[in-house]
């Protein structure tokens, strides 16, 4: 395969524990594929390929694997339920998750590839896999992007000063496949520290507090008057102690918080009744809920939370599922503040208990999980639903293989 310069300095590292932080599009999956072809290639070999989840494994690199070494008649057997591919030099090539890391005790590699270690368990690595490595003196690739300063920091500065170890860094930019105006669009989209860790492989200062980016800066009155038509958007996080909602007016390109609803010992038609009282019937009112409510009802009818709002005249906004609570949360920051400094989200003073969750949700100690025992989460849950759905958070695709991954990857020795 023909490698970028960046992806041929990575390949050509002869250190037996390669660590490389890369940008977003920079050709991680492509490298690996290349990497584990490599070692493949010598007969006899076992090559395992671990990502974080079995969605990640089957669909970032289990179809593309599978496709380029049929192509080229390097397959021998396909295992689809086992996601392992046996070649005709005996080599075997295996893909699996660490959703239950534990089950991979007992293996024996000659190289491994755990990619997206930001979010593999430290001891998938630790007590699991690096024991597969011992007998055979196998190899091992760690890459991915920056998730904070966890054990893929950790393990990215270690291998700066280990021998038999090395790091790397790269940016999107630098793989080559993704332009510079595509770079300055997610400058414009995206909050600072999300920005820094998805492109410039930055590994960003870690900290506790969720919604990093609000400051007092975000706190703003809202003087306009509404007109008698104007459009509300209202987001809804159901919950009987409380039921919280915040009401909002929406620009081109920004969102401005006017209003909170909290309600205790509550339901769902209590809170429609509620925003009703206050708004009237004239303007139109989007609805924002938490997608979970088409099934469930805090009403004891049973008829679900989504058919009660509509029911009550308003419009419903609201996908299948909810967005990932990751890529909500950075939608959030972005509006608070992006890369640009440019400041999208603001909160009307008299929403003081809205202030006070964003600036108290954190996560629990030592991870990336919201902490909903807090209690501060349900109206910050409100706020990101409707932001996330307004103004959701770019993401760029997955590496598509395309071009030079058609080119041969060389004879097997």
């Amino acid at each position: 395969m023909q490698l970028t310069p960046p992806q041929q300095t990575i390949s050509d590292c002869a250190s037996r524990f390669r660590v490389a932080a890369c940008g977003r599009r920079f050709g991680k999956s492509y490298l690996s594929i290349n990497e584990m072809a490599k070692y493949a290639r010598h007969p006899n070999r076992r090559i395992l390929y671990v990502a974080p989840t079995y969605r990640q494994a089957k669909t970032v690199i289990w179809d593309e694997l599978k496709t380029q070494l049929i192509q080229r008649n390097w397959a021998k057997k396909i295992n689809e339920s086992d996601l392992s591919i046996r070649l005709i030099n005996n080599s075997i090539i295996t893909v699996r998750s660490t959703d239950s890391y534990d089950n991979l005790r007992g293996g024996k590699y000659d190289f491994i590839v755990l990619d997206e270690c930001g979010d593999i368990h430290n001891q998938a690595w630790y007590s699991v896999l690096r024991p597969t490595l011992s007998d055979t003196g196998g190899h091992a690739l760690f890459i991915g992007s920056p998730k904070g300063r966890n054990w893929f920091y950790d393990l990215w500065i270690q291998a700066g000063n280990t021998e038999d170890w090395s790091s790397f860094q790269f940016t999107t930019l630098d793989g080559g496949n993704v332009p510079q105006e595509e770079i300055e669009a997610a400058k414009r989209d995206l909050d600072v520290k999300t920005f820094e860790a998805e492109y410039l492989a930055q590994f960003v200062t870690d900290t506790s507090v969720i919604f990093y980016s609000f400051t007092e800066e975000n706190i703003k009155p809202y003087t306009d008057l509404l007109p008698d038509v104007g459009a509300l958007h209202v987001g809804i996080d159901f919950n009987v102690n409380p039921m919280s909602a915040v009401v909002c007016v929406k620009g081109k390109d920004w969102l401005h918080v006017i209003d909170e609803i909290e309600i205790y010992s509550s339901d769902t038609n209590e809170l429609a009744q509620e925003i009703r009282r206050r708004y009237g019937y004239q303007r139109q009112i989007l609805v924002y809920p938490d997608a979970s409510g088409a099934k469930r009802t805090t009403n004891s009818p049973g008829i679900s939370d989504h058919i009660i709002l509509q029911n009550a005249g308003f419009k419903l906004q609201v996908d299948p599922t909810n967005p990932p609570v990751a890529e909500a949360i950075a939608s959030v920051n972005a509006l608070f503040c992006n890369t640009m400094g440019q400041r999208r989200l603001f909160i009307d003073p008299k929403c003081r208990k809205l202030r006070e969750c964003i600036l108290k949700y954190s996560y629990k100690s030592g991870t990336r999980i919201p902490d909903k025992e807090s209690g501060w989460d349900h109206m910050a849950d409100s706020l990101r639903y409707v932001s996330h759905r307004l103004f959701p958070l770019r993401v760029l695709p997955q590496t598509t293989f395309v071009g030079s991954l058609q080119r041969n990857i060389g004879r097997m020795v």
